[in-house]
């Protein structure tokens, strides 16, 4: 079933609403508080939808986060039945710090079609390419590159590669270097990371290494309507971690999962920035007003472009 074209500028709506709140706080030093005004507007405004939604992906469990916890209900209860992800305030370091990249995003499927991912790493890779033998997680670095430099008939050297900036990724980060590869480091933030392989004008030719699980499941649901390749394998490191996962209906922990695994079915995707960075502009006031800048993607529709919005604040 197809989700109602009415929903693009509702969940636009949520996550512009959610920007502006943490917006207020940019600069501040306080990233809880900045994360904290992004939850409570983003609760809010999911209130108002006639919907009956399910949090699938949200801030933690009931007895972490008091809002937008995982299996919270949300919506007027009339409507649909949707699993929707979130992350309100996607680099928290960046708003309160006033660095470039801080977004609000959102994903929504219909019932059981959206993975509920774990607070748990999750080892990532994506591409702008539709072969499925072309990159994949138990490739080495060096055979994902030359595999993609082939397939867009590239020299590697031609290719950038976007990795989190971690000690972690050293090994990666070395042999990238030794292929000649262009980097593209990022201190924070992987959804985004992991999205800018969907258009040239990013300038990132593949996504690797280790980031936040969520996060991977959110960038999943807008890279599913760019016809992007993308894997994921969670990181249990603590018997806790795994129960949590076990309690979630994952009982392989080292199953490798395909984008289709994770989004299934019709979606939309939200990310509004808060902060300017690549992939779209900040929120700017003038007066009563405020302008955002949304990357939506509806799959059914088609639709997969950056918006532009002007709202009395």
């Amino acid at each position: 079933m197809n989700i109602d074209k009415k929903f693009q500028n509702t969940f636009i709506n949520v996550t512009s609403r959610a920007a502006l709140s943490s917006y207020f706080l940019v600069g501040k030093k306080d990233k809880i508080s900045a994360d904290k005004a992004a939850v409570d507007s983003m609760r809010k405004e999911l209130n108002k939808i006639e919907m009956n939604g399910k949090i699938v992906i949200g801030e933690g469990e009931l007895d972490e986060a008091p809002m937008l916890y995982i299996g919270e209900n949300v919506g007027t209860k009339n409507g649909p039945t949707l699993d929707i992800a979130v992350d309100p305030l996607e680099g928290t370091n960046f708003v309160a710090n006033n660095l470039p990249g801080a977004l609000s995003v959102i994903a929504i499927a219909n019932e059981s079609n959206l993975f509920g991912a774990p607070e748990t790493y999750m080892n990532k890779i994506s591409a702008n390419c539709s072969d499925p033998g072309v990159i994949d997680l138990d490739f080495s670095v060096k055979k994902n590159i030359f595999n993609l430099a082939e397939f867009k008939n590239q020299k590697p050297e031609n290719l950038t590669a976007c990795v989190l900036d971690r000690p972690r990724h050293k090994e990666i980060i070395d042999e990238l270097k030794k292929l000649n590869v262009k980097l593209k480091l990022i201190s924070d933030g992987d959804v985004a990371g992991a999205l800018m392989v969907i258009d040239k004008k990013y300038s990132v030719d593949i996504f690797l290494g280790i980031g936040g699980g969520p996060e991977g499941v959110l960038a999943a649901a807008a890279l599913d309507a760019y016809d992007c390749r993308f894997q994921g394998r969670f990181i249990f490191n603590t018997d806790k971690e795994k129960d949590r996962a076990k309690k979630m209906g994952i009982t392989d922990f080292e199953k490798k999962y395909e984008l289709n695994e994770i989004i299934s079915g019709d979606s939309i995707f939200c990310a509004t920035g808060i902060t300017s960075g690549d992939l779209v502009s900040g929120i700017k006031i003038n007066k009563d007003k405020f302008t955002s800048e949304t990357l939506i993607t509806h799959k059914s529709s088609g639709l997969k472009k950056i918006i532009k919005t002007e709202q009395i604040i």
